[in-house]
């Protein structure tokens, strides 16, 4: 059975993830993550696409992008995982398919759901009982959005900037909003959606 067409439109952000086959782990250790990360700024620089937020686990990744082309994305991923899998296979001495098939996808289309996607990002090291501040998370751009550390990888979207007139304000305003628990529901609203490859909004 042939797979869906992924859908990616101009200027409309999207929210990928990607486990490790069988839930393995894709990160062993601080160089693996370190590792990643640069490869994935380096290829989504190269391709133009912008890098609002993300999350890198021990057995998966999430990202929240912008791609100004259709199918550059899916180019820019796939260019990762070339770089990527045959350093971690060589380094942990292992062989074969690192990742569970292709990387989900979702659109953000709405900019009511900009920021509940980027928060449910930033807070999976929470919820996966690894730090109990966000903030405290080494791999993710929590530190960032909260005002606390610069990356000048990541471009903040406009309804992150829309929450302030300074770099302070807006931090501030995400701080007290990054607080505030995800319901239930929205939980499932972003993960079913994101399994499924529909878009939010």
């Amino acid at each position: 059975m042939p797979r869906a067409a992924r859908v990616e439109l101009p200027f409309v952000p999207m929210h990928i993830t990607q486990r490790g086959t069988n839930r393995c782990p894709v990160f062993l250790d601080d160089e693996d993550f370190q590792h990643f990360r640069q490869t994935l700024v380096e290829e989504l620089r190269e391709a133009g696409i912008a890098l609002h937020a993300y999350a890198l686990m021990g057995n998966h990744y999430h990202l929240l992008l912008t791609s100004p082309v259709p199918g550059r994305l899916a180019c820019a991923m796939r260019r990762v995982g070339s770089r990527y899998v045959p350093y971690y296979n060589w380094k942990h001495g292992r062989s074969g398919a690192l990742w569970e098939g292709r990387f989900k996808s979702c659109l953000v289309q709405s900019s009511r759901y900009f920021l509940n996607v980027q928060r449910y990002i930033e807070l999976n090291p929470v919820r996966a009982g690894l730090v109990s501040d966000p903030a405290l998370y080494q791999w993710s751009s929590a530190r960032v959005s909260l005002g606390t550390a610069a990356d000048p990888s990541l471009v903040p979207h406009v309804c992150y900037l829309e929450l302030g007139a300074t770099r302070e304000e807006r931090a501030a305003v995400y701080s007290d909003f990054l607080q505030q628990p995800i319901a239930a529901g929205e939980l499932g609203y972003i993960r079913q959606h994101v399994r499924q490859s529909r878009a939010i909004g």
